[in-house]
C-alpha cells in the first residue's frame, strides 16, 4: 500500500507543480488553492509512505514521477517545446524510479 500512496504522492506533486507555475505568483486564486490542497495531500502522502519506504528511495521515486508527469504534461500542451531527446529522457527516469521499486529492499 505504501508504494501506491507514493506513486499518488508523486502524481500530485506534478499537479501541485503545475499550478504553482499557472497561479503567476500566487496571484491567481483557483491555481493557488490547487496548488496548496496538492501540496499537501503529496506531501502527508510522501510522509505516509515513508513510514515504509526508506527515505533515499521514496524521494526519489516521489521527485522523479512528479519530475516526469510535469514535463510530459507540459509538452503536451504546448507549454514546453516537444523533442524525441526529451521523450527518451522522460522514459528513462521512469525506468529509473520502475528499477528503484525493483531492486529496492523496502
Amino acid at each position: 500500500m505504501s508504494w501506491v500512496i507514493l506513486v499518488l504522492s508523486g502524481i500530485l506533486e506534478a499537479v501541485w507543480a503545475t499550478a504553482l507555475g499557472k497561479s503567476e505568483g500566487f496571484t491567481k486564486l483557483w491555481p493557488s488553492v490547487v496548488f496548496g490542497v496538492a501540496l499537501i495531500a503529496s506531501m502527508g502522502g510522501l510522509a505516509w509512505a515513508m513510514r515504509d519506504i526508506s527515505t533515499g528511495t521514496a524521494y526519489a521515486v516521489w521527485v522523479g514521477i512528479g519530475a516526469a508527469l510535469t514535463v510530459a504534461y507540459a509538452m503536451i500542451t504546448g507549454a514546453e517545446a516537444f523533442s524525441v531527446v526529451r521523450l527518451l529522457l522522460i522514459l528513462g527516469l521512469v525506468g529509473c524510479v520502475i528499477g528503484l521499486k525493483l531492486v529496492g529492499h523496502d
